[in-house]
């Protein structure tokens, strides 16, 4: 592939943070995974002592795919290079994942130093929300016993019938 001045530099740049920027389908996937191969094969960094973060599943899959078919294309142009021989190996425990599942492990990982139950677990999409409208009530209610002024105008500004369903679908559209 054919790079431009901008993607090589993205690529080959090193001891510095940088920010790939692009819109979709522009090929930030392809610069970053040619990033990671040109430090695996130029600078002998194992694929698994990267970290490689991204926003969903179907993309960190995607990403370690393009990853192990870039390595594979090196091992055929230099089939006896015993180093990218072991990335393929090593790929399987690379730290390619979305950016929830890393935070998810660093906190599994340090549970006793976070002061928290070993045997927790993330709330699926269904509990969030009855624990966001729980939450929500229990604010209503204390803000409802203080009678607070302010609290008062925020809700009649934005209640419709004076009852709170119009000021918690708000907020929680403004919070999502």
């Amino acid at each position: 592939m054919n790079f431009t001045k901008d993607q090589l530099k993205a690529i080959k740049e090193r001891n510095n943070n940088i920010l790939v920027s692009a819109a979709a389908g522009s090929g930030k996937t392809t610069i970053l995974v040619e990033r990671i191969i040109d430090r695996v094969i130029n600078d002998k960094i194992n694929i698994d002592n990267l970290l490689v973060v991204t926003f969903t599943n179907s993309a960190a899959e995607e990403m370690k795919e393009r990853i192990l078919n870039r390595i594979n294309e090196e091992l055929l142009k230099n089939p006896e290079n015993i180093f990218l021989k072991e990335q393929v190996t090593r790929i399987n425990k690379a730290q390619i994942s979305t950016i929830d599942s890393f935070c998810l492990k660093i906190v599994k990982t340090n549970f006793k130093s976070l002061n928290i139950d070993p045997h927790f677990r993330i709330a699926d999409t269904e509990e969030y929300y009855i624990m966001m409208l729980e939450t929500l009530d229990k604010f209503l209610e204390k803000y409802y016993e203080k009678n607070d002024e302010n609290f008062i105008n925020v809700l009649e500004a934005f209640n419709k019938k004076y009852h709170d369903k119009s000021f918690i679908d708000i907020f929680l559209r403004v919070y999502n």
